[in-house]
C-alpha cells in the first residue's frame, strides 16, 4: 500500500486548459447556450472550440438521432477546426440529449448515455467500429500512473454541465474555480455488508490521508457532515437511507461524489419538493420510472462533480471510489479522476462537472 501511495505522489500531471476542451451547445436549447456562454470565458475555451449542433431538447433519443444530429456533427466540428488530437475533453451542456434508447437485454442492451458513447468518437474518427450492444472496455481504467494524452489513450473524456436549472449549473462552475485540497473524505458503507462494493469503499479510505477520512460501517447512514471534499456510498440503495433526498452536508468548493445507484442520472427534470426516494420500486415514490435517488439533488446541495447512470449499469460499471478519490486527491482533474474509475465506455455512465476542476496536490 505504501508503494502505491508513493507512485501516486510521483505521478507526472499535465496542466490542461480550455484549449483541450470542446464545448458542445444545442442551438435549439436556450439553457444550453446560456451555460456555454457562462462557462467558456471562465475556462478560456477558444471560440473555435465551441461546437454548435441542432437537435431535439428531449432527454431520451433513438440511435438514428444520436448518429445524425450529435455524433456526426461533433466529429465534423473536431475535424474542421483541426482539433481531433488537441481536444482531450468534450463538455456537453444541459439541453443536449442525455440518453439513447435501444433494444436488447441485460449486459447486451443497446441503451447508452450520450456522453459515454461520445467517448469513442476519437477512435471512430480514425476508422474504428464498435458493436452497439454492451459496453466497451475503457483503456484508461485503473491507469493511475499514466498521463492522459492522445494517441496513447484513443478516447475523449466527456463530462456534462447539467443540473436542475441554470443556477445549479452556475454553482458547479463557480465552485470548480475555487477548488483546493482541504477538507474530509466521507466513506459510508452499507450494512449488512455488500461486496465487492464495500471492499472498494474500504480501499478508498485506506488510500486517502487517514486524518482526513470519516469512514462509517454502522447501520446508520452518515448525515450532516461539514467541510466535505469527497464522498462515496451506496446512496439510496442503502435501505437505511431511504426517504431522505439530501445529506445535509456542507460541501467545499471542488467536492466530488460517487454513489452505487443504478439510475441517478436518468433525468434532470426536478421532482416535486415533496418527493422522496423510498424502496426499489415503490409505486408511491416513483419519479421518472423509479424510486432511486438523483445525482442532481447532490449538485443542488453543493457538490461540484458527481457520477451517475442513465439506465442499469450493474455494480462493476459504477465509478469505483478506490480509484476516483485517491486520484483526485493527488491532483488529477475531475474528468481524469472519474474515467480512471469507470470500467466501461459506450455504456450508462454520466460524469457531471467541469473536466478541468482540480483541487491540486495535497
Amino acid at each position: 500500500m505504501r508503494c502505491l501511495c508513493l507512485l501516486l505522489l510521483s505521478l507526472p500531471l499535465f496542466s490542461q486548459t480550455g484549449e483541450n476542451v470542446l464545448l458542445v451547445v444545442n442551438r435549439n436549447a436556450p439553457l444550453s447556450r446560456q451555460i456555454a456562454e457562462y462557462y467558456r470565458p471562465r475556462r478560456s475555451v477558444p471560440v473555435r472550440n465551441v461546437c454548435t449542433i441542432a437537435t431535439t431538447t428531449q432527454e431520451e433519443i433513438l440511435w438514428p438521432v444520436y448518429e445524425a444530429e450529435i455524433e456526426r456533427p461533433i466529429g465534423e466540428c473536431l475535424k474542421k477546426a483541426g482539433l481531433v488530437e488537441k481536444v482531450l475533453y468534450i463538455v456537453t451542456t444541459m439541453g443536449v440529449p442525455l440518453k439513447v434508447d435501444g433494444g436488447g437485454a441485460g449486459r447486451s442492451v443497446e441503451h447508452a448515455s450520450v456522453d459515454s458513447e461520445l467517448t469513442l468518437l476519437y477512435s471512430k474518427l480514425k476508422g474504428t467500429q464498435y458493436p452497439r450492444a454492451g459496453g466497451v472496455p475503457n483503456p484508461f481504467y485503473m491507469r493511475r500512473d499514466s498521463a492522459f494524452q492522445h494517441p496513447a489513450f484513443p478516447i475523449y473524456l466527456v463530462t456534462r454541465l447539467a443540473a436542475y436549472d441554470f443556477a445549479d449549473v452556475k454553482g458547479m462552475i463557480d465552485r470548480s474555480l475555487l477548488a483546493r485540497n482541504r477538507g474530509k473524505f466521507v466513506i459510508d458503507l452499507q450494512s449488512p455488508k455488500q461486496e465487492p462494493g464495500n471492499d472498494w469503499l474500504r480501499t478508498a479510505a485506506m488510500l486517502l490521508p487517514r486524518a482526513r477520512v470519516v469512514i462509517d460501517e454502522t447501520t446508520t447512514p452518515v448525515f450532516n457532515q461539514t467541510d466535505v471534499i469527497g464522498y462515496a456510498s451506496w446512496g439510496t440503495n442503502d435501505t437505511a437511507r431511504e426517504s431522505r433526498r439530501v445529506m445535509g452536508f456542507k460541501w467545499l468548493p471542488g467536492a466530488i461524489a460517487a454513489e452505487f445507484v443504478s439510475t441517478s442520472a436518468r433525468t434532470f427534470r426536478k421532482p416535486p419538493d415533496s418527493w422522496t426516494p423510498k424502496g426499489w420500486e415503490d409505486p408511491a415514490h416513483m419519479f421518472d420510472s423509479t424510486s432511486q435517488g438523483l445525482a442532481a439533488d447532490l449538485i443542488h446541495e453543493g457538490v461540484t462533480g458527481i457520477s451517475g447512470n442513465v439506465y442499469e449499469p450493474y455494480l462493476n460499471a459504477c465509478a469505483r471510489p478506490d480509484y476516483l478519490l485517491p486520484a483526485y486527491n493527488q491532483g488529477r482533474n475531475l474528468a481524469e479522476s472519474y474515467y480512471l474509475s469507470l470500467l466501461y465506455l459506450s455504456w450508462q455512465g454520466v460524469v457531471l462537472g467541469d473536466p478541468l476542476c482540480s483541487i491540486g496536490k495535497p
